[in-house]
């Protein structure tokens, strides 16, 4: 901090203002005043952007035209103290692009460090200090993992609601299993096919069907009326969701699905890894398959080409 004071006549020092937000009632209302008139000189005589100059080059307003006036150099160097623009146009290009990166990533660190702050009440605070948070009530579920820990950024689970949130689960399970049960019904056929009929009575093999988006036009109509009936008879009978269960956990499936209950997962921590391992791949899985879907409707191919 420096020494000293930051108002003599309120008498109160630099060491006295705390950081982050804490500090917006401290500062005396003169002081907001001097930061209010020193932004409206920099935005309208200081830092002045020609429209005839690319983006964020600025120079400055002042009266006197050229005699007085100055443009900006590296770091914002102002012209009078030695600052220079970079001549070189790759390393210039190089520079401005990383001021770019660096500033997006700056505006959501920002944001983050205000969040924290009004949450725990320290610019530098410790979640542990935010105990009203209706998120506590999860934060200790199956896939709350690293390196983001709870995330609901819309705030799905505001209002702490349990049952809410196990519905959520059960929901977040069930297309993570079919995700990845399409990633592999997109993947396996391009180095296997079953032999023999697919419909013998329209004389379609297995090996007629192309992947992805492709054979939606070649399954006959008695198909999906099949593939119909067999996943409502699995969502019906087979895999029923059991309130009196962790959401996704069938009594009548054992491991990795395997009905009837074989397969057992015993020991809590192999089965509490496996659980979050699951719900991790699961997750993986729905992106992979949407980025499957954007690329094979874009090229025509499951696995097209993006020069296509």
């Amino acid at each position: 901090r420096f020494p000293g004071f930051l108002s003599p006549s309120s008498s109160i020092k630099f060491a006295d203002i705390p950081n982050g937000l804490a500090a917006v009632e401290k500062v005396p209302a003169v002081g907001w005043f001097q930061y209010t008139v020193f932004c409206g000189i920099c935005d309208l005589w200081l830092c002045h952007q020609v429209p005839s100059n690319p983006p964020g080059k600025l120079t400055t307003r002042l009266f006197g035209e050229g005699i007085t006036n100055y443009q900006y150099g590296s770091i914002g160097l102002p012209g009078y103290l030695g600052g220079k623009p970079v001549e070189d146009p790759e390393l210039k290009k190089k520079k401005l692009s990383a001021e770019l990166a660096n500033g997006r990533l700056a505006m959501m660190a920002i944001i983050g460090m205000f969040f924290q702050d009004g949450l725990t009440g320290s610019a530098w605070g410790d979640w542990a200090l935010y105990t009203a948070s209706p998120l506590r009530a999860f934060e200790s579920e199956l896939g709350v993992q690293a390196p983001v820990g709870f995330w609901d950024p819309l705030g799905f689970t505001a209002n702490g609601d349990a049952a809410s949130f196990r519905r959520r689960r059960y929901i977040e399970l069930k297309h993570g299993r079919v995700a990845m049960l399409a990633c592999l019904g997109y993947i396996v056929p391009e180095y296997y096919r079953l032999p023999g009929d697919l419909s013998p009575s329209l004389g379609l093999k297995f090996t007629d069907m192309p992947t992805g988006f492709a054979a939606f036009s070649k399954v006959p109509g008695s198909g999906w009326a099949q593939m119909v009936a067999f996943a409502g008879t699995v969502e019906l009978f087979q895999y029923v969701d059991d309130p009196t269960r962790p959401p996704g956990d069938f009594a009548n499936a054992g491991s990795l699905g395997v009905p009837n209950g074989f397969l057992r997962i015993s020991d809590p921590e192999t089965k509490k890894k496996k659980l979050s391992a699951e719900i991790a791949n699961g997750r993986l899985a729905m992106m992979a398959i949407i980025g499957m879907f954007y690329q094979d409707g874009l090229t025509g191919s499951a696995w097209g080409d993006w020069s296509l």
